[in-house]
């Protein structure tokens, strides 16, 4: 369990199915049926977790109260599980709307509700007590050599902490030196911090509301879409919708994500963006984040992956973290090639966001292997880059519950973007960007080892076909 995701957060799964036929709804009420008994289980789990002295640190789980207590309401019907059953089919026959609303309360009351009692109980008395005072996986029985295997499982790589962290401080340094540079060109007047605190303050780049930032990262797609053929051979046929956050979960989780599309294309892909506190989330991130979430990144990946029928099931859901946040983080810097950063502040929207996968790098290893605490992290952060603050917390908050998660985005994309240099230097006038496009996507998710192997043969191939 962590803010983000676990029990306090479950109904969420009704995104991922359609709710058209009779069958759907059934589907859904024996998840209703079952759900006792995943409560539980989950209790059990959390109590092995105590035993084990593996638990997170209170500080951050005291973010999980406000969602779980809004799983709690005195209806039933005012339940978030009840929800599809708000927008029934008219088509149904109504026997049937009356059987599975009456089903879906009396399962809510008597099965959902109590079991989410017993949850909050189990989870203030005795599972926030035991909570860690302090950040870091180095607290845990071997957690040094946790921690290490985490970051090998999460990058695909044999890099140990050290050499990541150390990795993340050249690559900050050579971030702020780009955006120093900028800030000159934009003829700004004053420090760093200066400047940061202006991009995290001034009105002017802030919507005053949800439903302007939703249409700003509406028309930011439709300036995206038309320009992909310049980079691609091969798009998904299937399209992407931007949708909102849910308010439960949006003061708790980050600026976007990316749902993936139904297996079977019936439910498009969902580029989710946070429009909590509209104030805090500047427009000069909204390119960049844009093209990280939806097109040419998770969305384009991940559905042209699940389209590959000629692969292997499984090949074509595989959740790589380097390879798929690396291929995102790597789809942000393709905005200039699209010609998508021509207002100075997108181009530092894309350097800021570079920077903060970079800053991951130092923050991650730094609570979990270097013993930094939760404030030192949050302060280095801040420092280092002009993200808000409510967005640093929540981010840092991040890092502490899900250890190594962070380091693969911009190992990731460091690996993808070597390999292209390698490519373009082999090959050179006969380079074709959209071709090598081709070879990394198309295959599907791989470890980068594999990657890098892959690519190695598409450039000697392609260097044969040159020189014949």
């Amino acid at each position: 369990i962590n803010p983000r995701s676990g029990l306090h957060l479950a109904d969420e799964l009704a995104a991922y199915l359609p709710f058209k036929e009779t069958a759907h709804f059934d589907f859904w009420l024996n998840l209703l049926r079952d759900f006792p008994r995943h409560a539980d289980a989950t209790i059990a789990l959390l109590r092995e977790g105590i035993r084990q002295k593996m638990t997170q640190p209170r500080e951050v789980m005291e973010r999980v109260r406000d969602p779980l207590a809004k799983q709690l309401p005195r209806n039933p019907q005012d339940s978030p599980f009840y929800a599809p059953f708000r927008k029934l089919p008219l088509t149904l026959p109504e026997a049937e709307r009356q059987r599975l609303t009456r089903e879906a309360l009396g399962l809510i009351r008597d099965g959902v509700l109590p079991a989410y009692r017993r949850f909050e109980q189990f989870f203030i008395n005795d599972y926030l007590p035991a909570c860690l005072e302090r950040a870091g996986a180095w607290q845990w029985p071997d957690g040094r050599e946790k921690y290490s295997l985490q970051a090998r499982h999460h990058t695909t790589t044999r890099l140990t902490p050290d050499e990541i962290h150390e990795l993340g401080l050249a690559e900050v340094k050579r971030i702020l030196g780009e955006i120093t540079a900028l800030q000159d060109k934009l003829k700004f007047r004053g420090s760093q911090e200066d400047f940061f605190n202006r991009l995290r303050t001034h009105p002017s780049f802030f919507y005053s509301s949800g439903s302007q930032l939703l249409g700003g990262y509406e028309d930011l797609m439709e300036k995206i879409e038309p320009l992909l053929p310049r980079l691609f051979n091969t798009l998904p046929t299937t399209p992407v919708t931007v949708e909102s956050v849910p308010p439960k979960a949006a003061p708790h989780t980050s600026a976007a994500y990316y749902r993936r599309p139904a297996e079977n294309c019936s439910r498009p892909g969902a580029f989710t963006v946070n429009l909590h506190a509209p104030h805090m989330r500047p427009k000069w991130e909204m390119m960049a984040l844009t093209l990280h979430e939806s097109i040419p990144g998770h969305h384009l990946q991940i559905a042209l992956a699940q389209e590959q029928r000629g692969l292997p099931e499984f090949r074509r859901h595989l959740n790589i973290t380097a390879y798929i946040e690396g291929w995102a983080l790597y789809a942000e810097f393709l905005g200039h090639e699209l010609g998508l950063y021509r207002d100075p502040y997108d181009h530092l929207g894309q350097l800021v966001y570079d920077l903060w996968r970079s800053i991951r790098l130092v923050v991650d290893t730094g609570i979990h292997h270097r013993q930094w605490t939760r404030q030192r992290a949050i302060d280095y952060f801040l420092a280092n880059c002009p993200k808000t603050e409510l967005e640093v917390r929540t981010e840092v908050d991040r890092y502490i519950a899900w250890p190594g998660q962070a380091l693969a985005y911009k190992v990731g994309q460091l690996r993808i973007s070597e390999l292209r240099a390698r490519a373009e230097k082999t090959l050179g006038a006969g380079f074709d960007i959209r071709a090598f496009h081709d070879a990394v996507l198309l295959p599907g998710p791989l470890p980068l080892d594999l990657l890098e192997k892959r690519i190695g043969q598409w450039i000697h191939s392609r260097s044969r076909n040159v020189r014949e």
